[in-house]
């Protein structure tokens, strides 16, 4: 009886090699962290909103243009904080992205489907980054795992769960957005608060998810780096 050679992962390309992300994840989870805090200001701004215009619109409380003018200023500065938070914490999470790309090039290239420079690329396509860098992601996981070829798909469904999650928070928080600014009278502005409160709930829930990503797939990377004894690169 005669048994089929097993598959032999093909050569890293020349001149790759393994470097962490064990350091860009710890920044990637303090940011996202940051983004929580905020989200929860966010939170605190809109509930505050609401109580005000809800004495307002039922009429058992007068109109005070002093607390109007700070419900206002806590929803719009929260709204700049967030706009930062994002920006830092998703600038820093593009870099950690392609750290692990690029190791999963060295673990078993042939099972990537897009080049390394598609890791951040892909995010800045309109409709196309609500799912080519989940793809990406993917074909890192299965790279990270310790047997690329056979084994139980490990990650998958946090990475599921995190994208689903995120996508959901995406979309529901521009809509959120747009119809808060949109609104115009006191009873508009209070139920628009309603949904940007919501959507800052969502955006939580994506955060935390995403931490657990990170950790996730960058403790796959060490271990198989490891494992294998290779010492990546700082």
């Amino acid at each position: 009886m005669t048994y089929a050679p097993a598959p032999v992962p093909p050569a890293a390309a020349p001149g790759r090699a393994l470097r962490s992300p064990v350091g860009l994840s710890y920044a990637v989870t303090v940011l996202l962290g940051v983004v929580v805090v905020v989200d929860l200001l966010i939170i605190a701004a809109s509930l505050n909103m609401r109580s005000f215009l809800s004495g307002v619109t039922s009429g058992t409380a007068d109109f005070d243009e002093d607390a109007a003018s700070r419900a206002d200023y806590a929803m719009a500065g929260s709204s700049v904080l967030y706009v930062a938070a994002v920006v830092a914490a998703g600038t820093l999470f593009i870099v950690w992205f392609h750290r692990v790309r690029q190791n999963a090039e060295v673990f078993a290239p042939d099972t990537q489907r897009r080049t390394p420079g598609w890791a951040i690329g892909a995010w800045f396509i309109p409709i196309a980054n609500l799912w080519i860098p989940r793809g990406i992601a993917a074909d890192v996981l299965r790279a990270s795992r310790t047997d690329p070829y056979g084994g139980e798909a490990k990650g998958r469904g946090l990475l599921n769960a995190w994208w689903g999650v995120w996508v959901w928070s995406t979309v529901f928080d521009r809509y959120a957005s747009r119809t808060y600014d949109k609104a115009q009278d006191a009873e508009a502005i209070h139920d628009a608060a309603a949904l940007v409160l919501a959507g800052a709930g969502f955006d939580i829930v994506a955060a935390v998810l995403a931490v657990l990503f990170v950790r996730r797939l960058t403790s796959m990377q060490h271990a198989k780096a490891v494992a294998g004894r290779t010492v990546p690169s700082a």
